[in-house]
């Protein structure tokens, strides 16, 4: 096995230093770079995120047939959900109650006062027995809504375009003709149920002159089963019903969102593209400059894989120091900031997993930058090199 005689490590970091203006115009480039990519990859992360917590497997969603995922405008009798729990065997039970969550649930315009602008607003009437059902939902602060009164997720505030100062217990919203009270504000493990804001079934039905439900969310115990529900909805044709797993409309939702989603990764890809030009042009031009040095290296027994091996060094040093700062950028200021989007709120992730893709793609851009400018130099004779201006 032949071995060659490396550049001492040192030397890279030395060459680094000797030209400061130039490594830190380069340093800040890829920081940029990468930071892009990061924040592109935390709201991927954050979409995909809201649009998974909230299924749950055992949970099964019951309303209007051919509705699709349409829930909003979905209407079944007010009878069904006692029909459900009636017919149904398997609903799990706790405290002494089935956990059956009948829910009108819509999107109308909420505002802070009557002569504030309103946004689009997403809104579901409920009884005590949802917590029962979406056991991820937790209330933070405040109480449960009495008559005329409503619960406020954390992320509704981005979603009205409200501050948090304006969703505290005791604040007011208005919305279906009617000025609302909040109660308290509740939280769901980065559901898209923090987007909404929740009030009691009966007042909701009396504000919109209604008195049908838009779905039934039924919990299933270790005895029972989807087909279960399944069958019912079939075999009630009077009812119209349709039956899905909470987990499988989640899934179609994020269908819906796989254009977005396709749309990030292609931002990616391209500000990656731009991140490697950016390093091929600055290395070619770190090159130029140094054809003498690198060939009087080799001219004192330094190989010239010695000389590529030392350009990728640095090209690599530059990269993930730039990952390094883009990372305490993107934590500091990105990580779990709200963004608004047609199902509600989320927060974007910058978590592990978008980290180790900014690193990777850190370290791919500088190992790619290096290899051309590393390859002219393989090509070049000593003597073309040292006779280089």
């Amino acid at each position: 096995m032949v071995f060659f005689r490396p550049l001492p490590w040192e030397y890279g970091i030395r060459n680094l230093l000797r030209r400061p203006l130039r490594t830190a115009l380069t340093l800040v480039a890829l920081t940029i770079v990468t930071l892009l990519v990061m924040v592109v990859l935390g709201f991927v992360r954050g979409l995909d995120r809201s649009l998974t917590t909230g299924g749950q497997p055992q949970t099964v969603i019951v309303f209007s047939l051919g509705m699709g995922e349409n829930l909003e405008y979905s209407s079944v009798p007010m009878r069904t959900a006692d029909l459900l729990a009636a017919s149904i065997p398997g609903i799990r039970e706790r405290y002494g109650k089935k956990s059956s969550s009948p829910e009108l649930y819509l999107g109308t315009k909420v505002n802070r006062a009557l002569e504030a602008e309103p946004e689009m607003g997403l809104v579901r009437g409920v009884t005590p027995t949802a917590l029962l059902v979406h056991e991820n939902v937790e209330i933070t602060q405040g109480n449960w809504p009495r008559v005329n009164e409503i619960l406020v997720g954390r992320m509704a505030a981005t979603k009205l375009g409200l501050t948090a100062a304006e969703i505290q217990p005791g604040r007011t919203l208005f919305f279906e003709g009617r000025e609302w009270t909040i109660s308290g504000t509740f939280a769901a493990a980065g559901a898209t149920y923090e987007s909404e804001v929740w009030c009691r079934l009966g007042d909701l039905q009396q504000a919109m002159k209604r008195q049908d439900l838009s779905l039934v969310a039924l919990n299933l115990g270790p005895a029972g089963t989807f087909q279960d529900v399944d069958l019912f909805c079939k075999e009630r044709l009077d009812l119209e019903l349709q039956a899905i797993r909470q987990t499988d409309y989640f899934a179609s939702l994020q269908k819906d969102y796989r254009p977005v989603r396709l749309l990030s990764w292609l931002v990616v890809a391209l500000v990656s593209s731009a991140g490697v030009f950016i390093g091929l042009n600055t290395m070619y031009g770190a090159v130029i400059g140094r054809i003498p040095e690198l060939a009087t290296l080799q001219t004192i027994g330094f190989s010239r894989r010695a000389a590529i091996l030392s350009i990728m060094q640095e090209g690599t040093i530059l990269a993930m120091t730039s990952a390094l700062l883009a990372s305490v950028v993107a934590y500091g200021l990105v990580h779990k900031a709200a963004v608004r989007f047609t199902m509600g709120a989320f927060e974007l992730q910058i978590d592990t997993t978008t980290l180790l893709i900014g690193y990777g793609i850190a370290l791919f851009l500088g190992i790619v930058g290096s290899l051309p400018p590393a390859i002219r130099i393989f090509r070049l004779s000593v003597v073309d090199g040292l006779r280089a201006i």
